[in-house]
């Protein structure tokens, strides 16, 4: 039985992973394409495609046996609807015009984040992630500023779940450390990202709460190179963002 359950889950990741190498292909991908792209059999990703085309997750996008993403995705995408990203995104793009950096709106999904928008930087070198993504919490400015409003009970189921795995040299990865740094965001109201989750890029990031409870972290990811010479503006500009979003979440 937990063999069989281990290998439907392989089976569904393999599917999202096969999604995912299609993501922005209008031309589409043959099947060796996606064999070697995905480091899978060809007879794997064969079987995998399929079952999509057979929901019509997947259509052909040539005679040539191309696949590329089907009709039965824009149905579900219609029916997903984050109000907070539509409620946060002028907010965001006033940040990011004023400082010129990406603007990152994420929420919490168990022991991960997972990016709703982004509003990309106007600069050459600039952060970019993707909506849909996921970041752990542990060393990441917006995963830290979330995990820091939550109470000892919330944070404590948490701990069963995540693991403080190191990204880089400057990861937290002991609970007392962590717990002392999120006690430092309680106070502060912002968490940062020193080069903890990747080279070259840091952070800063604070919450906002929804009228249901739920929170959302803002978060400006940008270049070390320039993150030290501007965190007073972004930590400004950050604050500024979020006390507004919250007044209007505070009376939606």
């Amino acid at each position: 039985m937990a063999e069989s359950k281990r290998n439907g889950v392989r089976v569904i990741a393999r599917a999202a992973e096969v999604l995912r190498a299609l993501e922005g292909r209008e031309e589409g991908l043959s099947l060796g394409q996606i064999a070697k792209q995905l480091d899978l059999p060809r007879s794997t990703v064969q079987r995998i495609v399929d079952a999509l085309d057979a929901e019509n997750f997947v259509v052909a996008a040539s005679p040539t046996a191309r696949v590329r993403l089907g009709p039965a995705l824009v149905r579900i995408a219609a029916s997903i609807r984050f109000r907070i990203a539509e409620v946060a995104r002028p907010y965001m793009e006033r940040l990011s015009g004023e400082t010129g950096e990406t603007v990152d709106l994420s929420i919490m999904d168990q022991d991960k984040l997972v990016f709703l928008d982004q509003v990309p930087g106007s600069h050459r070198l600039r952060a970019v992630s993707a909506v849909g993504v996921s970041f752990p919490l542990h060393c990441s400015a917006n995963g830290k500023a979330l995990l820091a409003a939550l109470d000892d009970a919330q944070i404590s189921r948490l701990r069963r779940r995540i693991k403080l795995t190191a990204h880089t040299a400057n990861t937290i990865t002991s609970w007392k450390r962590l717990s002392t740094e999120l006690e430092s965001i309680r106070k502060e109201g912002m968490a940062y990202d020193r080069e903890e989750h990747s080279l070259g890029i840091s952070a800063v990031a604070s919450v906002v709460r929804m009228q249901s409870g739920e929170l959302a972290a803002i978060s400006v990811p940008t270049p070390t190179q320039r993150f030290y010479s501007m965190e007073s503006r972004l930590k400004t500009g950050l604050k500024e963002c979020c006390e507004q979003l919250q007044q209007v979440l505070g009376r939606a």
